[in-house]
């Protein structure tokens, strides 16, 4: 599914600034109410059973209008609604499936600020929902909302256990026969989902733990912390003498870290870690990136005998590719990291005891660890543009484009493509050489600037 092919679902769900449309009290109970009408529709339960589902959210200040919205569309389409209040998206993944209930919904902006906020869904399985479910949706959300007879309303209750669930399952995760008692660890958890999750399954599992960015008022969000602001992490890792540091997303599916010296470490030399060690367990069938994994990456799995296949951008384009190989880890430079083996979807938690593992496994600390992956130097810069603006059309776009290739010499890539939840025109640009890397990212971004205002 293109993130432009639908009137309403990007690439992750519905999105948007809070109050403006279509993230509004209104438009969000009619999304309730399609949803719930397609389940309804779609299930076949038990005789005299209504059909459940799961909403979770972060920690913006939206959430609470947002819920309750979500809530009413999905009683008056006569389905059940249990809450979890703030969690991470993959536990809601987690619990959808664990709980046996029909759907999973999550109330977040992932890595955005407060005041945007989104909805996205999960099947049955834990898995995003298929294409023709979410077109089916869609379809009915400028329906009139007919509520369900009185008796046949949905009912609303709050699962009270749910975090506790989802650290025993994150938990779960490492193996039995390994702890972390002696590492002190810092995490970061962007004053998100995971700021009651994340320093609990750490410290259960043994490490010192010393946890930033764990102090939300539905406001401070993503806010100078988390994955996508890595600085404090590694500020706070350095002065307080830890180990590593981990830094999670708003939503807790990213996973970023950071080793004893400061050093930053993505998605791409992450997932590495991960995939090198369950070499050590077995059989790699392949690996899954997408158009903005380092190159250096798919050189070094090639060098470990494993395939490697490019994806789209986003960890929906990733999971599809996964599905269609029949292999089991992928991922992007971003952070969203998938084993499959693992969780049916990304999880910044999991992801991060997985490359803990593999440092138990080998014996090493995290830049030992990582040390046999170089990145090659990435430029990237995020040009707004206006919406629908043709750049694939753009004559001057493409001329520069061209040149800036040519000027690579063979030694790099250039990459544009748009961002399937803001109006941004992504400008990427890689190759061996840092100083030609800058240049030509910086010339490209301003031909864009200058073909968006023409």
């Amino acid at each position: 599914m293109s993130g432009n092919s639908r009137k309403y679902f990007g690439t992750d769900g519905v999105r948007g600034r809070v109050g403006q449309s279509p993230i509004t009290p209104e438009f969000v109970m009619r999304l309730g109410y399609a949803a719930g009408r397609v389940l309804v529709a779609r299930e076949h339960l038990p005789h005299g059973e209504r059909p459940a589902v799961l909403i979770g959210k972060d920690t913006r200040i939206s959430g609470y209008m947002l819920e309750a919205a979500l809530e009413a569309g999905f009683s008056a389409a006569g389905v059940d609604v249990c809450l979890t209040g703030p969690l991470p998206t993959p536990a809601i993944a987690y619990l959808t499936r664990a709980l046996r209930l029909q759907a999973g919904i999550v109330i977040s902006a992932s890595h955005n600020a407060y005041h945007d906020n989104g909805i996205k869904f999960f099947s049955a399985h834990g898995t995003k929902l298929p294409d023709a479910v979410e077109a089916a949706i869609e379809a009915g959300i400028d329906e009139p909302i007919v509520c369900a007879a009185s008796a046949d309303l949905g009912r609303a209750r709050r699962i009270n256990d749910a975090a506790g669930r989802y650290i025993e399952f994150c938990k779960s995760t490492f193996p039995n026969d390994s702890d972390l008692r002696g590492l002190r660890i810092v995490v970061d958890c962007a004053h998100g989902a995971a700021y009651h999750i994340a320093p609990h399954v750490l410290h259960e599992l043994g490490a010192e733990v010393i946890a930033i960015g764990a102090a939300p008022d539905g406001l401070n969000i993503n806010a100078g912390f988390g994955a996508t602001s890595p600085k404090a992490l590694s500020a706070e890792v350095v002065a307080k003498g830890a180990d590593l540091g981990i830094a999670l997303d708003g939503d807790g599916d990213r996973l970023i870290m950071v080793d004893a010296e400061g050093t930053v470490y993505d998605g791409d030399q992450l997932l590495f870690a991960i995939v090198r060690d369950r070499l050590r367990q077995g059989a790699v069938q392949g690996v899954v990136g997408t158009l903005m994994t380092n190159l250096a990456f798919e050189h070094a799995v090639g060098k470990l005998g494993v395939p490697f296949a490019r994806a789209a951008v986003g960890d929906r384009y990733v999971m599809e590719m996964l599905q269609e190989n029949g292999w089991l880890f992928g991922g992007e430079n971003s952070g969203h990291i998938l084993c499959l083996d693992r969780h049916t979807t990304g999880d910044g938690i999991v992801s991060a005891l997985q490359v803990l593992s593999a440092m138990r496994a080998s014996g090493v600390d995290l830049k030992t660890l990582l040390s046999d992956l170089t990145l090659y130097p990435q430029r990237l810069i995020n040009v707004p543009v206006s919406k629908g603006f043709a750049w694939k059309d753009n004559a001057s776009i493409a001329g520069v484009c061209r040149e800036v290739e040519a000027s690579m010499a063979g030694q790099g890539r250039v990459l544009l493509r748009a961002s399937g939840t803001e109006p941004l025109l992504r400008v990427m640009v890689e190759g061996r050489d840092a100083t030609r890397v800058t240049e030509a990212a910086e010339t490209l971004a301003a031909a864009v600037r200058q073909a968006c205002a023409a």
